[in-house]
């Protein structure tokens, strides 16, 4: 059986150059499809209903994790491998949190994508030995660098972050605290930097998990 494959990436020249590396492989995958954006990415899984989607994670309108957090929601049969370019420990992490089946770099040999993706349909994740290295050496600094950042917070930060974990605006939280929301955008950079976390997202998660709010509160 062939893997049906949904490519998506902003760069078309990419995007002709894999689809024409996948047509050496037609005994291995079809590609169905193809998007230029994290938004069309989800169309098209509805649509489709791809077995794999290769998703590059710097798109417009959507990036490729938030794309994928939505598609492994809505439709958690399909397998999403993040391939890109970006080597940034917290993307791999988030994307590892989302629950993808494989995290790839561009640079990787299209004997090994090959490989690899015949590893994902039989559930297997599509990790190299490097990326897996750096994906243990994220977690534990995540762990000894999230307890050590919990403690820098200021209390006004912890209240934010709480905010932010129930669902808060900006401006939401803003008009609770009596302060301009330059000043709130102030507390969540400070926040995001002392628990090394990429976006308020994470943040929320972050706080759920380390009991700084109850699920009731979100």
């Amino acid at each position: 059986m062939t893997i049906k494959v949904l490519i998506a990436d902003d760069h078309k020249l990419f995007r002709q150059g894999l689809i024409g590396l996948m047509r050496t492989r037609e005994d291995l995958v079809q590609v169905i499809g193809e998007a230029s954006t994290g938004i069309e990415a989800v169309q098209l899984a509805e649509q489709l209903r791809p077995d794999v989607i290769l998703m590059d994670i710097y798109m417009p309108e959507m990036d490729g994790l938030e794309a994928a957090k939505e598609i492994r929601s809505r439709f958690p049969e399909i397998a999403i491998v993040m391939l890109t370019s970006s080597e940034r420990d917290g993307h791999l992490y988030e994307a590892v949190q989302i629950g993808i089946a494989g995290y790839l770099l561009k640079s990787l040999d299209a004997a090994e994508l090959f490989d690899l993706l015949s590893g994902v349909v039989k559930g297997e994740t599509a990790l190299t030995r490097a990326m897996a290295g750096k994906l243990l050496k994220a977690v534990a600094n995540r762990l000894a660098d999230g307890e050590k950042g919990e403690q820098a917070l200021t209390e006004r930060e912890l209240y934010v972050l709480r905010l932010v974990a129930s669902g808060a605006t900006n401006l939401e939280i803003a008009e609770k605290l009596s302060i301009s929301i330059n000043t709130v955008k102030s507390h969540l950079k400070n926040i995001l930097e002392k628990l090394q976390l990429e976006n308020r997202t994470q943040a929320a998660t972050y706080a759920v998990q380390h009991g700084l709010v109850s699920p009731r509160e979100q």
